[in-house]
Order: structure tokens, then sequence, then C-alpha cells
């Protein structure tokens, strides 16, 4: 029964990253990609399950150049993926390498997450908002 809700939760992040253009006419392919899009969104939750925690327990400090501690944490998270590479580059590693796109490691989870969502107060219809019932529920 586990493993029935599993893969049913897993095809969903497989079509998600399944529809992410990468370059030229290169996909992301979701298949291959599957364990390490659930760990990067595993820790995108984990991480900010830790903002969270440490909020409650020390208080919410003030803006920060402009910014809550939700939106530096997610701003955080995006810059630990920054990365430029050439074309031909990001066609040889969208069919052997097992970690998407760093871009797609940074928008996939993201765009699932509600937090994220209410952060930068964006709504449904905006690409970082992806539908509920498109979103897997494996954590």
């Amino acid at each position: 029964e586990d493993a029935v809700k599993y893969n049913a939760q897993a095809a969903k992040v497989v079509q998600q990253f399944d529809g992410y253009l990468q370059v030229d006419t290169f996909h992301v392919n979701g298949k291959l990609t599957l364990g390490e899009n659930i760990a990067d969104y595993g820790g995108a939750l984990a991480g900010y399950d830790a903002l969270e925690a440490a909020l409650r327990r020390d208080g919410r400090p003030g803006l920060l150049d402009g910014f809550t501690p939700e939106q530096r944490y997610f701003i955080a998270f995006a810059q630990s993926f920054r990365a430029h590479a050439r074309p031909e580059e990001l066609r040889s590693r969208v069919t052997v390498d097992p970690h998407s796109p760093e871009r797609w490691r940074v928008n996939g989870p993201l765009s699932d997450m509600e937090a994220f969502a209410r952060a930068f107060a964006c709504k449904p219809g905006n690409p970082m908002v992806r539908p509920r019932h498109e979103v897997a529920q494996i954590w």
C-alpha cells in the first residue's frame, strides 16, 4: 500500500520535471533525476522547518535589506545553486546527470511550497505557484 502511494506521488514529480526545458529542445529527464529531486524538495522543507523553529524560539527579527526572514531563506536557497554552464554542457548533463539543472533544483521545489508563495505573495497562475493537485505529497 505504501509503495503504491509513493509511486503515485513520485509520478507527479517525474511529470513536473519532464516539463522543464533546459536548453534548445532538451528537457529535464524526470525519471533520471527523481531521487535527487525528492531530496532537494526534502532539503528545502527541512531548512524551512528549521527557520520556523528558530523564529518561534528566538522571535522574529525585522526586515533586513527589505526582506523578511522567510524571503531571505528562499533567496539563500536559490543562491546556493547559482551556476553557469555552456549550452553544450547543459545538453550533456540532462542526458546523464541524476541531478536536475540548478535552475530547476530551485524552481521545482519552491514552486511546490505554499510557504514560498506566501513569502513572496505569489498568486495562483504565477509560474512559481503550481496547482495544488499537481504537487506531490512525498514528505
